[in-house]
């Protein structure tokens, strides 16, 4: 069958299956109810019956049978987007005593799962589970009031607008092997102008009801099956229709709003946050007592009364110093905490080798990967980071237009290269031709830019469809 051809949902639906297994899913399958504002509806449902207890096919969980159920119905419901990404598979399971009668019911929660009784009751409608479903997210609740009591206000407000597509290119383990070629930069951000034009403001009324009807139904193998090229699709079909000019980037904060506010300071990232900036770049060093802290500079010269190289200070005579406007130099905790709160990705630059176990673990203690990446002018740092762990996205930095960018981050492992060409000529865009932004594309990486605050100079860079720009003033990115 030719591929676009059999990525159509009409071709998934077609699937033979055995048409009293079908009948039985179709008995239970569940009822959605889903906030009138929601862009996204399921397309397709694979299912999978349990008559004993065993591992999901699709979930990471094991489906046990206990007493009163001797039957399990999982139903793996199919979007092709979730507001924050590209696809999106979210789980009920409906269990079944030996009277036909649903005793238990329960269902996908950010990749977990929990039970959907309310005061020891199930929501139910005849035979059929009646579920929530988040807005944009599509996790499912018992009832409107878990949203809020499991979600914080601020998440709330901001998953559905300020960070639709951040998330870009889905995958999760299930699809590892078949789509880890999908995860590139250049897909990242074609999802992320996708989605951002799809952001939306929930009503939180769900009035919007949606049955799992039989026609819906296929066996989970063949929707398994289907899903890769369901996406390499879409895939195709956003960079056929998403010009270059058009492509959404990162607004990258450099060193903080460092136009406004002291740089690389907890102040210049607030107010990063509250200008429109996707991320923050900051630079990190070590003291002398083994502390990451948020400092440009190798040495602290430039502050009025104080003198001396960062790695001869420890952290308490660090923090006596006034960074401007009575702010203080944040440690590499502290900045974490800061862009969790104001919901910010992070950009670090190393400034030493020595604190790159520190940013590593950093990585791995809060999880970063999906709100981070981390980059650096020394190769070797860049490559050392990837080694001890490939899950970071890292970056590589070069002043030198005469550089090969592609060789460059070949050699290191890295995803993005970083032109910082802001001080070469009086007009930098210049120095980046669509052949070499095509040629960096070809070898799957992603460009980030040089800090720029002219906004003549910044679009011209938005027309090359770039994945990030930096800028003091990120105000100017919008």
């Amino acid at each position: 069958m030719d591929e676009l051809a059999s990525a159509t949902v009409e071709s998934l639906l077609q699937t033979p299956q055995h048409p009293e297994e079908r009948a039985l899913a179709a008995r239970y399958a569940p009822i959605i109810l889903f906030d009138r504002n929601e862009p996204f509806l399921p397309l397709a449902v694979g299912y999978t019956i349990y008559r004993e207890s065993g591992p999901s096919p699709s979930f990471p969980r094991e489906v046990e049978l206990t007493p009163p159920a001797v039957m399990a119905i999982e139903y793996a419901i199919w979007w092709d987007w979730d507001i924050g990404h590209l696809y999106e598979l979210e789980h009920v399971w409906v269990f079944v005593d030996e009277k036909g009668k649903v005793v238990r019911g329960e269902a996908s929660w950010h990749g977990g799962y929990h039970d959907m009784s309310i005061h020891g009751a199930l929501p139910m409608e005849d035979e059929h589970l009646v579920l929530h479903s988040e807005p944009g997210k599509h996790a499912f609740a018992p009832e409107k009031s878990w949203f809020f009591q499991h979600r914080s206000p601020q998440m709330i407000a901001a998953t559905t607008r300020r960070f639709a597509g951040m998330n870009g290119m889905w995958i999760t383990p299930l699809f590892e092997e078949q789509m880890a070629s999908f995860r590139t930069p250049e897909a990242n951000r074609l999802v992320l102008s996708y989605l951002q034009r799809l952001a939306f403001d929930p009503a939180w009324e769900f009035d919007l009801r949606f049955p799992i009807t039989e026609a819906l139904l296929v066996p989970w193998p063949a929707l398994h099956r289907w899903i890769p090229v369901r996406i390499a699709w879409w895939l195709q079909k956003l960079a056929e229709e998403i010009p270059p000019q058009e492509m959404r980037f990162w607004r990258i904060a450099h060193r903080g709003a460092s136009a406004h506010a002291p740089e690389n300071t907890l102040a210049a990232f607030r107010e990063a946050a509250r200008l429109g900036a996707d991320m923050v770049e900051f630079d990190v060093q070590m003291s002398a007592d083994g502390q990451a802290v948020v400092i440009h500079d190798a040495a602290v010269d430039r502050f009025p009364g104080h003198a001396g190289e960062v790695r001869h200070k420890t952290l308490a005579e660090l923090k006596l110093i006034d960074a401007g406007q009575g702010e203080r130099i944040p440690t590499l905790e502290e900045a974490i905490q800061v862009c969790r709160e104001e919901l910010l990705g992070m950009y670090i630059e190393l400034k030493t080798g020595g604190a790159i176990e520190a940013v590593v673990r950093a990585f791995q203690e809060h999880d970063l990967y999906q709100w981070a990446l981390v980059g650096s002018f020394r190769p070797d740092w860049v490559a050392a980071v990837k080694q001890m762990d490939p899950r970071i996205q890292t970056a590589i930095l070069f002043h030198s237009p005469d550089i090969d960018p592609v060789a460059l981050a070949q050699a290191v492992n890295a995803d993005f290269v970083h032109p910082c060409w802001e001080n070469a000529v009086p007009q930098p865009h210049t120095l980046l031709t669509k052949a070499w932004v095509q040629r960096v594309r070809d070898a799957k990486l992603g460009v980030i830019l040089w800090h720029e605050e002219r906004p003549e100079e910044i679009q011209a860079l938005r027309r090359m469809g770039v994945d990030g720009i930096c800028s003091d003033a990120p105000e100017l990115l919008k």
